[in-house]
């Protein structure tokens, strides 16, 4: 399968990015969203905006879900019901507990199901350098590759369906604690006098600089928190974050606390309107 012709249900940030690096790769894409007006502008690159899931997944070789959550997940591809053996690349952040829940339904509508949560946000989606964290059936991986050629810089296969979505917890979990950090120490040198700029060069070069520091550190310093990672689903995935170190059995303390700074910025400010920087604003001084 060289050309599949791919369903893809769900473009917001992500999902729109990925239809975009699938028509440059040459792939006929049929997208749905829920806000139908969130796909239309696809229709300049190519895509096919259809109705329905199910007008989206009609005689398509591969349905890729790329949703907030695992009720969207379930309920879009329940109404698209892929013919049987259809490809399903299960592409969301999920919990642990939540896979199973979408193996059920593959198994129930005779789906071959590979769970490939992505890393990377808005900007390596648009340029298709998403790294794929994919887990399934072997038999899966040549009719997966020509859409994770398209959409990803490489391809990471790590077993069995489940464990795409554990390293993509893992991940997250550096993520957010690395960016949660950073807000402290941002929004710390503010309340100590200082420049918080200062700190940004003061680790510069260093073997605790990282280039992430000096893109998100310059959001916080700005207070502009243009959208690359929501907080809203930074949020979300805190809380599978929460419920992963339980199954675990770690110590949760670090990600409580991480859980617990994005609740705060989240009452504070829009969590769907600003990226996952906006987390400092749970740390700073409340306004009056």
């Amino acid at each position: 399968m060289t050309t599949p012709v791919v369903a893809l249900l769900g473009t917001g940030t992500m999902g729109s990015a990925m239809a975009r690096s699938m028509r440059r790769a040459g792939l006929p894409v049929r997208a749905w969203n829920r806000t139908s007006s969130k796909a239309e502008p696809l229709r300049e690159v190519g895509v096919v905006v259809a109705d329905s899931p199910a007008e989206a997944a009609k005689g398509a070789d591969v349905v890729l879900t790329m949703l907030f959550d695992i009720t969207a997940v379930v309920d879009a591809i329940r109404q698209a019901a892929p013919a049987p053996g259809t490809l399903w690349l299960q592409t969301s952040t999920v919990g642990i507990k939540d896979v199973k829940t979408a193996a059920q339904v593959a198994e129930e509508l005779g789906l071959m199901l590979v769970d490939a949560p992505v890393l990377g946000t808005r900007q390596p989606a648009e340029k298709g350098e998403l790294v794929v964290l994919a887990s399934g059936p072997d038999d899966a991986r040549a009719k997966a590759a020509p859409v994770f050629d398209a959409i990803g810089s490489r391809a990471l296969w790590v077993g069995a369906v489940g464990q795409g979505t554990r390293l993509k917890l893992v991940a997250n979990a550096w993520v957010g604690t690395l960016t949660t950090a950073l807000a402290q120490s941002v929004a710390m040198a503010e309340g100590l006098g200082l420049d918080p700029q200062s700190f940004l060069d003061a680790i510069a070069g260093g073997g605790t600089d990282t280039p992430y520091a000096h893109i998100k550190g310059a959001a916080m310093i700005k207070h502009d928190y243009p959208v690359a990672f929501a907080l809203a689903a930074a949020l979300k995935d805190g809380g599978l974050i929460l419920e992963a170190l339980r199954e675990a059995q770690v110590s949760d303390v670090l990600g409580a606390a991480m859980h617990r700074i994005l609740s705060t910025a989240a009452e504070r400010v829009d969590p769907t309107a600003v990226d996952l920087a906006a987390a400092v604003e749970g740390l700073r001084p409340p306004r009056d």
